[in-house]
């Protein structure tokens, strides 16, 4: 059959082929390879929350939407902070999960910014550090994690939150805010402890990773630090990329944390991924239960679901916006997270960009369903997903 199959950014091997070729059709004349996906922050909820989602079904997600890797942030019951509280969620991977699935261990005893976790029994098993969720509030206790973290070659992955900042809010402090009566989270709270960790990273040579940064000061910041030589480098969501708070509705898959900023943000968070200061994309895939999102705005607690739209949202977007070039977004998506975190390629994933498709929440893999990006009209279809020479995921 006539048709051609297209690598990007992986090897060509007889076996990936093979597969891909079996979806040429005369009505799909191409298809594309890519390595596996790899994406460094996702909540799974279990141990803890598995009525949200499981290691089963995250994983499953995963691979919907072309991952063979994941990294699983620790606010889980219970917290992964001593060698065998992350054992209970290693467990469960190792009985559960489709694909390589990596836990971050806790930075501090119970996520609660009070004591430094058992970081040196963890180190061999967890893939960095992270009181995800929360942001450490002590200056104290956050120089003396880098400083363990250091030590042990881990990474410290960052939420940036300065708790004194927050006023209760729950979107952005913006035009939105005011216009409906909402309370407002402001961009200091975040830009803030980004400022104050850079300093503490340049002090004690920690390996810094920032998580989901969504405000135009936080991209300007890391990239003054990344000019000056501190060992950082930080991830951005689709959702910040796409969506501003013009696009906000009464509704609680708009809510997330970090809010939604403004289109200025979302402008630098742009010009940061063009210029190479923002080097990997995350979904913060953060399922919750349907009632739980039927609550609003103010009701519904943060959090939205990414693993199976994100691919297609930012091919349609910045690549077919003509904003980055196909291998950018691989990179973004694979080579960039992989080095960073030194997680190994071990598969691919094949799709047909040339298929239109809605984003209907009704076809996803995992339990939540709370997406910003329902009904929308994207570009890609994940034909298939191969992990340690096992097909994953087929359409």
């Amino acid at each position: 059959m006539k048709g051609s199959v297209v690598f990007t950014g992986t090897e060509r091997t007889p076996e990936a082929e093979a597969l891909a070729a079996a979806f040429l059709s005369p009505e799909r004349e191409e298809v594309f390879v890519f390595p596996g996906f790899c994406d460094v922050h996702v909540h799974f909820r279990e141990p803890g929350s598995s009525y949200k989602e499981t290691i089963r079904t995250g994983s499953l997600a995963a691979a919907h939407g072309g991952y063979t890797d994941v990294c699983t942030m620790p606010n889980l019951s219970p917290v992964p902070d001593t060698p065998a509280h992350l054992g209970e969620e290693l467990a469960l991977i190792r009985r559960d999960a489709v694909i390589g699935v990596r836990p971050y261990g806790a930075l501090t005893v119970g996520e609660e910014g009070r004591e430094i976790a058992d970081l040196e029994g963890m180190a061999k098993d967890a893939v960095a550090f992270s009181d995800d969720g929360r942001g450490v509030q002590d200056r104290g206790l956050m120089r003396e994690a880098m400083q363990r973290a250091k030590a042990l070659g881990r990474i410290v992955a960052a939420h940036c939150e300065d708790s004194s900042l927050l006023s209760g809010g729950y979107i952005h402090d913006g035009a939105y805010a005011r216009a409906h009566g909402h309370r407002g989270i402001s961009s200091a709270s975040e830009w803030k402890q980004i400022e104050r960790d850079l300093v503490l990273a340049e002090e004690t040579g920690c390996a810094y990773h920032v998580c989901h940064i969504s405000t135009a000061e936080s991209v300007s910041l890391i990239r003054e630090a990344k000019k000056s030589g501190v060992d950082v480098t930080c991830e951005t969501a689709p959702h910040y990329l796409l969506l501003d708070e013009s696009d906000l509705r009464e509704e609680g898959r708009f809510k997330m944390n970090p809010p939604l900023r403004s289109a200025r943000d979302r402008e630098a968070l742009l010009a940061g991924v063009c210029d190479g200061t923002v080097v990997m994309i995350a979904t913060d895939h953060a399922p919750h239960s349907e009632e739980e999102k039927s609550r609003g705005l103010e009701k519904s607690p943060f959090g939205v679901v990414g693993l199976e739209t994100a691919f297609p949202l930012l091919y349609t977007g910045l690549v077919l916006g003509g904003l980055i070039p196909l291998g950018r977004l691989t990179e973004l998506f694979s080579g960039a997270p992989r080095r960073r975190f030194a997680l190994p390629a071990d598969g691919f994933t094949v799709w047909d960009l040339g298929e239109r498709t809605v984003i209907d929440s009704r076809t996803f893999l995992s339990k939540g369903r709370a997406t910003p990006f329902e009904g929308r009209e994207v570009n890609g279809v994940c034909l298939a997903t191969v992990y340690a020479g096992k097909t994953v995921y087929r359409a």
